[in-house]
């Protein structure tokens, strides 16, 4: 009987928990892709070969890595 309670409870916890969790991301706002083309322009296709777009995203990354850091403020 006491494993019937405890399951039952469990199962009442989860479900409050999926209640909440979908209140809380259904009232956050989608986020808007920034607008690099016209509203309503067909994006452009990838050019290049795929090698070619793949060496470009590892290129981009590294860049974005290697960028250096802002150094917090010692106001100490």
């Amino acid at each position: 009987m006491r494993v019937v309670f405890g399951v039952l409870s469990l199962l009442v916890v989860v479900a409050i928990i999926g209640i909440l969790a979908k209140k809380q991301l259904s009232a956050i706002a989608p986020v808007a892709a920034p607008a690099t083309t016209a509203p309503g322009a067909p994006m452009a296709p990838p050019t290049g070969t795929p090698q070619q777009q793949v060496q470009q995203f590892q290129q981009a990354v590294q860049g974005a890595v290697q960028q250096a850091r802002p150094m917090p403020d010692e106001t100490k």
